[in-house]
């Protein structure tokens, strides 16, 4: 029976065609690809799910103020894009920045809003670069305002989960998702 199975894996991956995670920006530049495209990357979902933990662990005034940072500095790394400016090492800081906000929660690591805010901009930047650099010809701010509305969405996904248990055991979930978003972001390193 194992050995029927493991045919059958092998003959199913040796048919597989690429799967089309996100709706063509190119030939989709709307709202609706702009709303899909980072909830289908699972770095996308990863970091940003992992930047709404750190806000919520981190509390106060951070709770809002990260993600704001995190959407303000990915639309202007959109915009460079848009611009045609270049940026090298777009997609392994993407990957890293699974890995650190990843870690950032998991350690929950206390620093104040401002710095927070610094941290995940930077790598909201090389975010919205590489948003804006796939759009090719497509409609920018339609593509734009989607993917910022579902960055908002996986932020608040985030939050979610911390304020879910509440309390100590909503610190401790949280750190732990944390803890697997930087575990799938080395993964996805690794993989990819």
């Amino acid at each position: 029976m194992l050995k029927k199975s493991v045919w059958t894996i092998i003959a199913l991956a040796a048919t597989a065609t690429p799967a089309l995670a996100h709706l063509d920006p190119a030939d989709h530049g709307s709202l609706m690809a702009g709303l899909s495209h980072p909830l289908f990357g699972p770095d996308h979902v990863l970091a940003m799910v992992a930047v709404g933990l750190w806000a919520a662990l981190l509390g106060g005034r951070a709770l809002w103020l990260v993600p704001l940072g995190f959407v303000g500095a990915m639309a202007l790394g959109f915009g460079a894009a848009l611009l045609g400016a270049p940026l090298s090492f777009v997609e392994p800081v993407v990957l890293a920045s699974v890995v650190v906000v990843g870690l950032l929660a998991a350690t929950a690591l206390n620093v104040p809003a401002a710095m927070a805010m610094v941290l995940v901009g930077f790598f909201a930047f090389f975010h919205g670069h590489a948003h804006g650099g796939e759009l090719g010809s497509a409609g920018a701010m339609a593509f734009g305002v989607g993917f910022a509305l579902a960055t908002a969405l996986l932020h608040a996904t985030g939050i979610g989960m911390e304020r879910l248990f509440g309390g100590e055991a909503g610190r401790l979930a949280a750190r732990i998702a944390g803890g697997a978003a930087a575990a799938g972001g080395l993964w996805l390193a690794i993989a990819g």
